[in-house]
């Protein structure tokens, strides 16, 4: 296939997705490529799949048959955990012409530079490599000219909790770390570029060099490592397990003026037996403590929370310890999720299932107590002045600049596009909705 071409990417799922998308489109742009919008032809399109829950195979499969009707002449090739994990349903669709399992993705760049003609679509070529052989964090570019003003940085790969509910480390493989030295290479790389935070992100990251032969409390060491030598102004997490975020990691953010005061934390289930049956190494009680000892160390952080709803065996009172749990904590958001059953997990066999209309009824309830908690967590900021991160995009509803405290703050306010990706001070003013404030530039 000869350069020149145009492309386009299509990305669900997760942080690790949006990375590994904007890692191949960097190698493409790089190559001689032509990146092109949503709505126009492409000669290859490139379709980043997930397959968390059966929502996620859904879509995945829908912007798949989307992508072949819209670029009826384009190369479509499908990779991603939903091509890992369900290659020979992927099969059945016409017109796809390369299924490309997780561990190959990173090559998918070259093999499109270096591949002469395509498959006939009536039989894709299906490169599906054992994903459990994988032991080495696999290097690849960092996605420098992207548009996100807060790009992430995919540090870790895999995962080796094995929840009874969860599907990913069958499709990700065992966990593997990128090299310290390397991660904060690539933050000097964003730092250089003009970009003033990065997202660390990874699908297990608590246990980010546990496959190192040093590896106890490694994310710490890392964090410890950017937080001393690094030149960006901000360092993000994404998601950490309760477990896995330690005491010294939260006295570090606390000491830190680099490191964002913002924790995402899965709980998925306030109740002890769930939790149990679920796989997840903590109580209630435990996951409590550390909310309050979070909260204590930092005043003004943002913690937002994983729920996971109906889950085989989740009767009346067990969601009720869910929803009491939470509402008696100092919780800023909530991330809600119905239960989805994933063939191959062992909670797929697991009796009592919950009806789906009771599901529906209580992740409503969850995502209104979601709603107070982000009310009560926004009105406590009001007349203060923050640190805002403007965004290169600015809001659509209002046009306003549109930016990011460290402790996840939405704020919108007036300003020349001069501002774009600078930190700004800004005085918020009044909450504008469950998601945002509004603000003034502080002179």
């Amino acid at each position: 296939m000869n350069q020149k071409c145009k492309y386009k990417i299509i990305t669900l799922g997760c942080k690790v997705n949006q990375f590994e998308s904007d890692a191949i489109g960097q190698f493409l742009k790089e190559s001689d490529w032509l990146s092109i919008q949503a709505d126009e032809e492409a000669d290859v399109v490139i379709i980043n799949t997930c397959t968390v829950t059966q929502k996620a195979s859904m879509q995945s499969r829908q912007s798949i048959r989307h992508a072949i009707r819209s670029n009826p002449d384009a190369r479509i090739v499908v990779t991603g955990c939903y091509a890992q994990n369900s290659a020979e349903e992927l099969k059945q669709i016409n017109g796809i012409h390369d299924i490309i399992g997780s561990a190959l993705k990173h090559r998918i760049p070259q093999a499109l530079l270096s591949t002469a003609g395509k498959q006939k679509p009536d039989s894709p070529l299906v490169i599906i490599p054992d994903i459990n052989r994988e032991q080495i964090f696999k290097q690849t570019m960092v996605g420098i000219s992207g548009s996100r003003t807060r790009p992430f940085l995919k540090i870790q790969d895999g995962c080796d909790a094995f929840c009874t509910y969860c599907i990913v480390p069958y499709t990700r493989g065992r966990s593997r770390s990128m090299p310290a030295d390397d991660v904060l290479q690539k933050i000097e790389l964003f730092s250089a570029a003009g970009y003033k935070e990065v997202v660390l992100t990874g699908i297990h990251l608590g246990c980010y060099g546990k496959d190192f032969p040093t590896g106890k409390n490694s994310l710490y060491k890392l964090l410890k490592v950017i937080d001393n030598r690094s030149t960006i102004e901000r360092v993000r997490l994404s998601s950490i397990e309760p477990h896995e975020l330690t005491t010294d990691i939260i006295e570090l953010v606390a000491s830190s003026s680099r490191l964002c005061k913002h924790f995402h934390i899965p709980l998925q289930s306030g109740d002890d037996t769930i939790l149990k049956k679920m796989r997840r190494p903590y109580s209630g009680e435990q996951f409590s403590s550390l909310i309050s000892f979070i909260h204590q160390t930092i005043p003004d952080v943002s913690i937002g929370v994983d729920i996971l709803v109906g889950f085989p065996g989740e009767n009346r009172s067990a969601f009720q310890n869910t929803y009491e749990l939470i509402q008696a904590l100092p919780i800023s958001y909530l991330h809600v999720f119905p239960y989805s059953s994933r063939q191959g997990t062992p909670a797929a066999l697991y009796p009592n299932p919950v009806s789906q209309p009771t599901i529906k009824e209580r992740c409503q309830k969850i995502r209104n107590l979601g709603i107070q908690k982000k009310n009560l967590f926004l009105e406590k900021f009001i007349g203060r002045i923050v640190d805002v991160l403007a965004e290169e995009t600015r809001d659509k509803k209002t046009n306003l600049l549109k930016g990011m405290t460290s402790n996840y703050i939405t704020v919108l306010f007036e300003g020349p596009d001069s501002l774009k990706k600078k930190i700004i001070q800004t005085k918020i003013i009044e909450q504008i909705d469950s998601v945002s404030v509004l603000g003034t530039v502080e002179s």
